[in-house]
């Protein structure tokens, strides 16, 4: 990989810092340099070769924020645990592709208390959630996603192969034993 990715995270709800016992901030670091070396390693994304700096934006945020987030641009009239808004998917990034050197990436919005609920029913931690949600939300902002079941093969193969590599359990395993 080629390109340089740098990573701006706002933590816009104190939560992310007073309730979780690890540093949000370079804990999305460290996931965003795993997850974007892994996918250069493994999957055809040719703009990841070129020596570009692109830039990717993650919101701590909260679920009131990201419920607006989600009735506004998806329709749904509730919050959920992350919001990735790709602009990989819009012809304009394609089109300053060859014209900029530095590139915006897209969007992660994520929803501190649908995230934490979600972990407390799934009976995991909210670290091993967090860092779940953003390889999630990296991969969309790659390009990835997961509207077909062979796109949702693909996408949570490469989450659960990434996340293994940071020692965090196939968040996907409950669902292959139903």
């Amino acid at each position: 990989m080629k390109s340089n990715i740098v990573l701006n995270v706002a933590v816009d709800n104190s939560l992310w810092t007073d309730a979780v016992d690890f540093d949000a901030v370079k804990v999305a670091e460290e996931i965003k340099d795993l997850t974007f070396n892994y996918v250069s390693e493994v999957a055809d994304i040719d703009f990841l070769e070129l020596a570009k700096t692109f830039d990717v934006n993650v919101s701590l945020s909260d679920d009131e924020e990201v419920h607006r987030l989600n009735k506004e641009f998806r329709g749904m009239d509730k919050p959920t645990n992350v919001l990735s808004f790709a602009n990989v998917d819009d012809d304009e990034f394609w089109d300053m592709l060859d014209k900029s050197e530095r590139l915006d990436l897209g969007d992660i919005i994520l929803a501190f208390e649908t995230l934490k609920r979600e972990a407390d029913e799934k009976q995991i931690t909210v670290y091993a959630h967090y860092c779940h949600l953003l390889v999630h939300g990296f991969l969309h902002i790659l390009g990835f996603d997961h509207q077909t079941d062979e796109e949702a093969d693909e996408m949570e193969g490469l989450e659960v192969e990434i996340l293994e590599q940071f020692s965090i359990e196939n968040p996907y395993a409950d669902d292959a034993d139903e």
